[in-house]
């Protein structure tokens, strides 16, 4: 078979597969699913489109909707205006929009603060200490009112991102070298009256969040997700010199702050390696211990998630990946069962070379086991 032939024919192949998924997406939606259920929330990310010209967001966005995804996880960062465009257009093709506000937009914080400094080896961040809730709530409403003004009514939104790890939270530490250990609890942060004011700061965030997408008419029932946690882990954190802390502990001071009177779920990154199906099962389960019923805390959203392929040729070979993403969604589906788990976005679309799904033009067999649809789904919210 030629070369272009071939590429003829998985591109073929990848719109039936597309239609297949979203024949079953629709099948699944539909009443006989189940009485009274919802799937849960399989979606992808696709973050700083704002960076991008408008053809282009239209270009990726479109790849998605035909891939059969429903639900993408989208950033309002600055430019804000050009990532209101990117909302109207995935809003447009029918994406319902988990909508993640970046914290490190300057415009929240006091233009006399400065960022604290990454060292050259991460970008220099604000810190979340310094957070200026009434510039914060200002922006964010008129932001709101934007996406409300043009009828796009998002699904879900997630205030911050990676708020327990100082490559998002200037709160904490990058050390000038690496090497050093590095936090293992809270009462090892270098500055943790900072961090904990961070904290403080951070749950007035989400609280303004709650008021001001209830305030909306398209959006006021959107869920809203703490900020997803990292999950990096200690002894990576000591090759990197930057502090983190453990996902379950800063739940539990979150929780301690009242967070679970303002959001509807806790958000948690995942990205175990490539494993053995069994440790991604053990290692994965153990990282989302805290992930409750809604009777006994809130459930999980993971709002990222990835296993690496850092093959570069095309076609791709995608199976070693498909395996471990075959595993991860296993594990999603205990948990989805049990109703600790709600949403899963698989992290990325098309941006990070060895995370990316679509890959050679097209979506890789490794990237229709990430999105397929969960037909197995437990109440979504």
């Amino acid at each position: 078979m030629s070369a272009c032939k071939h590429r003829k024919g998985k591109a073929a192949a990848g719109r039936l597969l597309a239609a297949a998924l979203l024949a079953l997406w629709t099948f699944v939606q539909s009443p006989m699913a189940g009485a009274g259920e919802v799937p849960a929330i399989i979606g992808i990310n696709r973050l700083h489109l704002a960076w991008l010209p408008v053809r282009d967001q239209e270009r990726v966005l479109k790849e998605i909707a035909a891939s059969g995804v429903t639900h993408v996880r989208l950033s309002l960062s600055r430019p804000v205006h050009k990532s209101i465009e990117a909302l109207e257009i995935a809003d447009r093709l029918g994406l319902r929009i988990l909508l993640e506000i970046q914290l490190a937009n300057k415009s929240y914080y006091p233009e006399s603060t400065r960022p604290r400094p990454g060292f050259g080896r991460i970008w220099d961040i604000h810190r979340l200490s310094d957070l200026d809730l009434d510039r914060y709530r200002k922006s964010l409403r008129e932001a709101l009112q934007r996406i409300d003004g043009l009828g796009i009514r998002l699904d879900a939104v997630e205030p911050g991102n990676e708020i327990n790890y100082s490559a998002y939270n200037g709160d904490l530490l990058v050390y000038r070298k690496p090497g050093r250990r590095t936090p293992r609890r809270v009462s090892d942060v270098a500055n943790r009256a900072a961090f904990e004011r961070g904290l403080d700061a951070y749950i007035g965030a989400v609280r303004i969040s709650r008021e001001e997408v209830r305030a909306t008419v398209h959006s006021r029932d959107a869920a809203i997700i703490s900020a997803g946690l990292s999950d990096v882990s200690s002894e990576e954190a000591d090759k990197r010199g930057m502090e983190r802390l453990d996902p379950g502990e800063v739940i539990s001071l979150l929780r301690q702050r009242g967070i679970d009177n303002h959001v509807d779920a806790y958000g948690i990154h995942v990205y175990p390696g490539r494993k053995s199906t069994a440790a991604i099962g053990t290692d994965v389960t153990a990282l989302l211990d805290f992930c409750r019923p809604e009777d006994a805390g809130r459930p999980c959203w993971v709002t990222e998630w990835g296993i690496a392929n850092t093959a570069r040729s095309c076609p791709i070979d995608d199976r070693g990946r498909e395996s471990a993403i075959r595993a991860m969604r296993e594990v999603f589906r205990k948990l989805i069962a049990a109703e600790r788990l709600t949403a899963a976005f698989y992290y990325d679309w098309d941006t990070q070379p060895s995370y990316s799904l679509w890959r050679c033009g097209e979506l890789s067999s490794a990237g229709a086991a990430a999105i397929e649809p969960d037909i197995d789904g437990a109440p979504a919210r």
